[in-house]
Protein backbone atom coordinates (compact mmCIF):
# COMPACT_ATOMS: atom_id res chain seq x y z
CA UNK A 1 0.00 0.00 0.00
CA UNK A 2 2.49 2.89 1.00
CA UNK A 3 4.38 1.23 -2.37
CA UNK A 4 1.63 2.33 -4.61
CA UNK A 5 1.10 5.72 -2.49
CA UNK A 6 4.83 6.43 -3.00
CA UNK A 7 5.13 5.67 -6.64
CA UNK A 8 1.83 7.91 -7.35
CA UNK A 9 3.29 10.54 -5.48
CA UNK A 10 6.39 10.43 -7.74
CA UNK A 11 4.80 9.76 -11.00
CA UNK A 12 2.58 13.08 -10.52
CA UNK A 13 5.73 14.73 -9.12
CA UNK A 14 7.57 13.63 -12.49
CA UNK A 15 4.06 14.67 -14.67
CA UNK A 16 4.28 18.20 -13.03
CA UNK A 17 7.52 18.46 -13.46
CA UNK A 18 7.48 17.87 -17.17
CA UNK A 19 5.12 20.28 -17.70
CA UNK A 20 6.45 22.81 -15.96
CA UNK A 21 9.50 22.58 -18.55
CA UNK A 22 7.92 22.18 -21.23
CA UNK A 23 7.66 25.46 -23.66
CA UNK A 24 5.60 24.87 -26.59
CA UNK A 25 5.87 26.95 -29.61
CA UNK A 26 3.29 29.62 -28.89
CA UNK A 27 4.91 30.03 -25.26
CA UNK A 28 8.32 30.53 -27.36
CA UNK A 29 7.17 32.64 -29.94
CA UNK A 30 5.59 34.81 -26.82
CA UNK A 31 8.63 35.11 -24.92
CA UNK A 32 10.43 35.67 -27.69
CA UNK A 33 8.47 38.93 -28.68
CA UNK A 34 8.58 40.69 -25.97
CA UNK A 35 5.15 42.03 -26.01
CA UNK A 36 3.88 39.80 -22.73
CA UNK A 37 4.34 41.07 -19.75
CA UNK A 38 5.18 38.08 -17.78
CA UNK A 39 6.21 34.65 -19.13
CA UNK A 40 3.47 33.13 -17.08
CA UNK A 41 1.13 34.95 -19.68
CA UNK A 42 2.79 33.07 -22.37
CA UNK A 43 2.82 29.72 -20.33
CA UNK A 44 -0.92 30.66 -19.93
CA UNK A 45 -1.70 31.22 -23.71
CA UNK A 46 0.68 27.91 -24.52
CA UNK A 47 -1.81 26.41 -21.67
CA UNK A 48 -4.90 27.20 -23.79
CA UNK A 49 -3.16 26.74 -26.99
CA UNK A 50 -2.35 23.30 -26.12
CA UNK A 51 -6.28 23.04 -25.34
CA UNK A 52 -7.98 24.19 -28.53
CA UNK A 53 -5.10 23.78 -31.68
CA UNK A 54 -3.37 20.93 -33.11
CA UNK A 55 0.52 21.16 -33.22
CA UNK A 56 0.59 22.03 -36.52
CA UNK A 57 -1.70 25.03 -36.07
CA UNK A 58 0.20 25.97 -32.96
CA UNK A 59 3.22 26.35 -35.17
CA UNK A 60 1.46 28.12 -37.55
CA UNK A 61 0.36 30.68 -35.22
CA UNK A 62 3.34 31.43 -33.37
CA UNK A 63 4.66 32.66 -37.04
CA UNK A 64 1.81 35.58 -35.98
CA UNK A 65 4.03 36.80 -33.13
CA UNK A 66 7.03 37.29 -35.50
CA UNK A 67 5.42 38.74 -38.77
CA UNK A 68 1.52 40.36 -37.19
CA UNK A 69 0.89 40.96 -41.20
CA UNK A 70 1.02 37.41 -41.66
CA UNK A 71 -1.85 36.76 -39.67
CA UNK A 72 -3.55 39.77 -41.62
CA UNK A 73 -3.08 37.66 -44.69
CA UNK A 74 -4.35 34.92 -43.50
CA UNK A 75 -7.81 36.19 -42.18
CA UNK A 76 -8.09 38.19 -45.50
CA UNK A 77 -7.25 35.38 -47.72
CA UNK A 78 -10.15 33.92 -49.31
CA UNK A 79 -8.48 29.83 -49.36
CA UNK A 80 -10.66 27.68 -47.56
CA UNK A 81 -7.88 25.98 -45.83
CA UNK A 82 -6.69 29.60 -44.51
CA UNK A 83 -10.65 30.63 -43.32
CA UNK A 84 -10.60 27.08 -41.79
CA UNK A 85 -7.46 27.55 -39.88
CA UNK A 86 -8.42 31.45 -38.97
CA UNK A 87 -11.92 30.17 -37.54
CA UNK A 88 -9.80 27.98 -35.11
CA UNK A 89 -7.32 30.44 -34.46
CA UNK A 90 -9.99 33.07 -33.44
CA UNK A 91 -11.23 30.48 -31.09
CA UNK A 92 -7.94 29.74 -29.62
CA UNK A 93 -7.57 33.82 -29.31
CA UNK A 94 -11.04 33.99 -28.14
CA UNK A 95 -10.17 31.26 -25.32
CA UNK A 96 -6.85 32.24 -24.63
CA UNK A 97 -8.16 35.97 -23.68
CA UNK A 98 -10.81 34.65 -21.10
CA UNK A 99 -8.32 32.03 -19.97
CA UNK A 100 -5.28 34.37 -19.44
CA UNK A 101 -6.68 37.63 -18.70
Amino acid sequence: MTKTIVAAAALTFVTLLGSTAYAGSIDRACKAAGRADTSGLCSCIQQVADMTLSGRDQSRAAKFFRNPDEAQQVRMSDRPSDEDFWKRYKNFADAAQGYCS
